[in-house]
């Protein structure tokens, strides 16, 4: 059902991972009425934490974003607290291993205090930040299973959103998607200039052209070895692991692919889990072989975060920052997102301060400057 057109028209943000969340939030907060949709059928876009099958007490497991640095990103640190979430500390004790070569055991190192930088991870996985901004939100405001297909700026300044599910009328809209999934999948009518567009495509997705990897086991068995599950391998298929153990309980070990995304496709995942596996029991020994469970996601291939120029692997860091409309020809059209921030793009810390952005220039577009 088509909502009724009025002058009271919500403001509609597209997306409902953290960024669009936040936003939506934000607008709660000021009284302002809002809308997400998202084309997911579930919230948190990039923040997905999951469990093993059939065992819950084992805890929740990042298979995207996992931790935040409280020593620099303010934002999250501030929303840490509002929400009263609670987090604990990455664990770094111990020795790294650095495997140069199949045939050799992997070299072991002290690390400094300082070598790691101080992180932190939340109790229940960045799921619970999730859900604790969800809770900020009506939730009829939420509509899942909503693909955006076209944007029309209307002659009476609101904004039509047409999407599978029918059509939306909006005061201002906040399109908080990856920049490319935005170009390739969403018509504007009138069309955006060929500056926006390639400023959209020059924004590669954090992460999209990455998969992850995470061994979960019965304990952190490692750690009485003296190990802190920090490895850096040139063999693979995992070039850098990481402990993903939960505060208590259950242990795990999380690690990134050093094989593109074309790769892993034509190598399949059931090969590539057991390639892991061997990589583990190299490097911990037998007591690797002993998965309670294994999880997997390829973000490469998931059409709602990934384009096709997402698989070729990132040479630099892109260079993030908002997305500039020199021509002034989106005057209630607002793009959000961690791709889109001035700091910490790519980072939670990221999304937050571009949804802190943007709702900031939606007030003053709605109010014209006159904010109380």
């Amino acid at each position: 059902m088509e909502p009724q057109l009025n002058k009271d028209a919500p403001v509609i943000i597209i997306g409902a991972g953290l960024c669009g969340l936040r936003a939506a939030a934000l607008l709660n907060t000021h009284g302002i009425r809002c809308i997400i949709l998202e084309a997911r059928n579930r919230v948190g876009g990039r923040g997905l934490s999951v469990e093993v099958e059939g065992k819950p007490e084992l805890g929740k497991f990042d298979l995207g974003p996992t931790w935040y640095w409280p020593r620099y990103e303010t934002a999250m640190n501030q929303l840490v607290e509002e929400l009263n979430l609670q987090t604990f500390e990455q664990f770094n004790e111990g020795r790294m291993l650095l495997e140069r070569s199949r045939n050799e055991p992997p070299q072991q190192y002290d690390l400094s205090a300082e070598a790691m930088e101080y992180s932190l991870r939340f109790i229940g996985g960045v799921r619970s930040l999730i859900d604790a901004l969800v809770a900020k939100i009506p939730s009829e405001a939420i509509y899942l299973n909503t693909k955006v297909t076209s944007i029309h700026q209307e002659n009476d300044s609101r904004v039509k959103i047409q999407t599978d599910a029918g059509n939306f009328y909006a005061s201002s809209v906040i399109i908080a998607l990856p920049p490319r999934i935005v170009e390739q999948n969403i018509a504007f009518f009138p069309e955006l200039s060929s500056e926006l567009k390639l400023n959209l495509k020059n924004k590669p997705t954090w992460m999209s052209g990455q998969a992850k990897a995470i061994a979960v086991y019965d304990s952190p068995f490692w750690r009485d070895q003296g190990l802190s599950g920090f490895v850096s391998s040139w063999v693979g298929p995992l070039r850098e692991i990481h402990d993903a153990s939960p505060s208590t309980g259950s242990g795990a070990l999380f690690g990134f692919f050093g094989l593109p995304a074309n790769a892993r496709l034509n190598v399949g995942k059931e090969q590539l889990l057991e390639l892991v596996l061997e990589q583990l029991t190299r490097l911990f020994g037998s007591a690797a072989k002993h998965v309670t469970g294994i999880l997997y996601k390829d973000w490469s291939f998931d059409e709602h975060t990934a384009v096709a120029e997402d698989t070729a692997p990132l040479l630099d860091y892109p260079s993030y920052g908002p997305i500039i409309d020199e021509k002034g020809s989106l005057q209630n059209i607002y793009f959000a997102g961690t791709e889109t921030a001035y700091r910490q793009g790519g980072h939670l810390e990221g999304a937050l301060r571009s949804a802190e952005r943007v709702v900031n220039e939606v007030i003053k577009h709605l109010f014209k400057g006159n904010i109380d």
